[in-house]
């Protein structure tokens, strides 16, 4: 242990360790060098890649252009469910039934047309016609039915629209 310890305070370990300093330093330089080169090389590499212009700032351009499109998407998708719930109202199912409503005026000129929507629910029209007048009576339907008292014509037509 002595013997390190002398060996520690002579000249020749002082000059062994600027030595290895020295060649620390040098290759810490070559690094440095071969760092910068690199470097060099991947900026040409990127501007290759992105035919002169930067890759980096076309990744970006690129990540944005994403950020903006999943943006309008969601918007898109937001107004398709708004939609959605909209046409539920909307009449969707439509019935007819044509019938002679008196024997004199010789064919089926008389109808009954319901218009409903998803839930069933919407008007029935009862349009009567005869030689001397034509009359037209609407009734409210909800869950295919009505608070008035419905005739067969009336029903007839709503079974039409249920099933269509």
């Amino acid at each position: 242990m002595e013997n390190i310890l002398e060996f520690i305070r002579t000249d020749t370990f002082l000059l062994a360790l600027v030595g290895i300093i020295f060649i620390i330093f040098m290759l810490y330089i070559v690094n440095c060098i071969k760092l910068s080169r690199i470097r060099k090389e991947y900026k040409k590499f990127m501007e290759k890649i992105g035919n002169g212009t930067n890759i980096e700032e076309i990744l970006e351009k690129h990540i944005d252009r994403i950020n903006k499109t999943i943006a309008k998407n969601d918007e898109l998708e937001k107004f398709c469910v708004k939609i959605d719930s909209d046409i539920k109202n909307c009449i969707q199912k439509v019935g007819i039934y044509r019938y002679n409503a008196y024997k004199d005026t010789g064919s089926d000129l008389s109808f009954t047309l319901a218009l409903l929507d998803e839930k069933n629910d919407g008007v029935v029209l009862n349009g009567i016609y005869s030689r001397e007048m034509s009359n037209i009576y609407a009734k409210p339907v909800q869950n295919g039915n009505s608070t008035y008292k419905m005739t067969e014509e009336e029903i007839e037509a709503v079974k039409r629209a249920i099933n269509s």
